[in-house]
């Protein structure tokens, strides 16, 4: 127990960092966040049109069939 406290008293906090690899490491995961992030939201958003354009679609379509039905009921066309 003596030996552990007599090296923590040697060692100078001041000396003991992380370095520039430290520093390095970090950026290079909070950059490869940031783009994950910018990716993340390039497929939602691209996700949300797709949806909205199969939407559309599906109401042209319905809207095609209604109006086709109206005019066989009243024999237009």
């Amino acid at each position: 127990m003596n030996t552990a406290v007599i090296l923590a008293e040697k060692i100078d906090p001041n000396g003991v960092t992380p370095g520039v690899a430290g520093f390095v490491i970090t950026a290079a995961v909070a950059i490869a966040s940031i783009f994950l992030i910018i990716d993340m939201n390039r497929r939602m958003r691209r996700l949300r049109y797709r949806d909205e354009a199969v939407a559309n679609i599906d109401a042209e379509v319905a809207v095609d069939k209604l109006i086709a039905d109206v005019d066989s009921e009243t024999g237009n066309r």
